[in-house]
C-alpha cells in the first residue's frame, strides 16, 4: 500500500481515510462492548470515541502501510469489573471483528446496488472504493480473529474454552508477541500469516463481492 504514496497519492490518501475509519470503529467497538458490559475503563481512557486518532498502534498502523495487514491500539478493560470475565472477555474481544464483518456485508449489499446501477449506464467511482472498504474490513476481522495476543482471537477462544484449559491457556499470552513476529516474519518471500489469511480472504470475498465485478472495475 505504501507504494501507492509514490504512484497514486490520490488513491493512498482514500486507501488511508478507509483504513483510519475501518479501524476506528473496530476499536470504538471494543470500548462500547466493555462499556456495556459494566467496565468504563476504556471510557474512561477516551477510547469511547470514532476519532481514528485515539485508536491508532504505531506499529500496527506501520504493518498496514507495508505489509497489508495489522492492527489498532488494544483497548484497555478490567475483568473485574465484568460480572463473568471469561465470557464477556470474549464477547468484548469479539465486538471489533464482528464490526468490520457488519460493515463488510452492509457494504457488500450497497456494491452490488451501484453495480446494477452501472449497468445501466451509471458510472460510480464509489464502486472501487466500496472494493477497498470491504476488502480492509474483511482483512482486520481475519486477522484479528488469530488466536495469537494481542490479536482479538486469542481472548474469544479463552472464552470458548472449557474452564480446565482457560488459565493454562492465559499462561499463552505471555509469548503472544514472539508468536505474532514469527507469524509475521516473511520466510522464503511470503510470510505465514499470510499463508493463513490469504485462503481465508479469498474464500469469504467469493460471497462479498459480485462475480461480474472484474468486468465492471
Amino acid at each position: 500500500m505504501l507504494d501507492l504514496l509514490f504512484q497514486n497519492p490520490l488513491s493512498f490518501l482514500i486507501f488511508a481515510v478507509i483504513l483510519l475509519s475501518v479501524i476506528a470503529v473496530h476499536e470504538f467497538s471494543h470500548a462500547a462492548a466493555a462499556d456495556r458490559l459494566g467496565d468504563p475503563t476504556a471510557r474512561l481512557a477516551g477510547r469511547l470515541t470514532l476519532n481514528p486518532l485515539s485508536h491508532l498502534d504505531p506499529v500496527g498502523t506501520i504493518l498496514f502501510l507495508l505489509a497489508g495487514f495489522g492492527w489498532g491500539k488494544p483497548v484497555p478493560f478490567d475483568p473485574f469489573n465484568l460480572k463473568n470475565p471469561k465470557k464477556d472477555s470474549a464477547v468484548i474481544s469479539f465486538a471489533g471483528p464482528l464490526s468490520n464483518i457488519i460493515m463488510a456485508i452492509a457494504a457488500s449489499f450497497l456494491l452490488r446496488l451501484l453495480i446494477n446501477l452501472a449497468q445501466l449506464g451509471f458510472n460510480f467511482f464509489l464502486i472501487d472504493i466500496l472494493v477497498t472498504f470491504i476488502r480492509f474490513n474483511l482483512l482486520l476481522a481475519v486477522f484479528n480473529l488469530i488466536p495469537v495476543h494481542p490479536l482479538d482471537g486469542f481472548r474469544v477462544v479463552a472464552g470458548l474454552l472449557p474452564k480446565k484449559y482457560y488459565h493454562d491457556w492465559l499462561e499463552l499470552e505471555r509469548y503472544g508477541m514472539i508468536f505474532l513476529i514469527f507469524l509475521i516474519f516473511p520466510f522464503f518471500g511470503a510470510s505465514p500469516v499470510s499463508k493463513i489469511i490469504s485462503p481465508l480472504m479469498n474464500f469469504f470475498l467469493s460471497f462479498l463481492l459480485p462475480g461480474s465485478i472484474g468486468g465492471i472495475i
